[in-house]
């Protein structure tokens, strides 16, 4: 089992900056916040002991891993068919 590596809005900032999301402090701070429905954009829960907002390092990188495959997946070049096509100019 996998030990789980949660980190704070500072930390998540920083992650998303080296995976080429450059986002702002305020930015960041909208994504954990509650909306109107009481739900989050990103799933950020608050540190039962410090009562910071936390989120696990691998579920973040994972929406966002999701999230290009879906774009590649719905879109109508895809980087697979880009492939095929420089395999048959050669």
């Amino acid at each position: 089992m996998k030990i789980p590596n949660y980190i704070d809005l500072k930390k998540a900032r920083q992650v998303l900056s080296e995976m080429g999301i450059e986002l702002n402090d305020r930015q960041m701070k909208r994504a954990a916040d509650l909306d109107a429905k009481g739900k989050r954009k990103l799933p950020f829960f608050v540190d039962p002991i410090d009562k910071k907002l936390k989120i696990e390092k691998g579920t973040l990188v994972e929406i966002y891993s999701r999230c290009q495959i879906d774009a590649e997946k719905n879109s109508h070049v895809n980087p697979s068919s880009l492939k095929e096509t420089f395999d048959k100019i050669r």
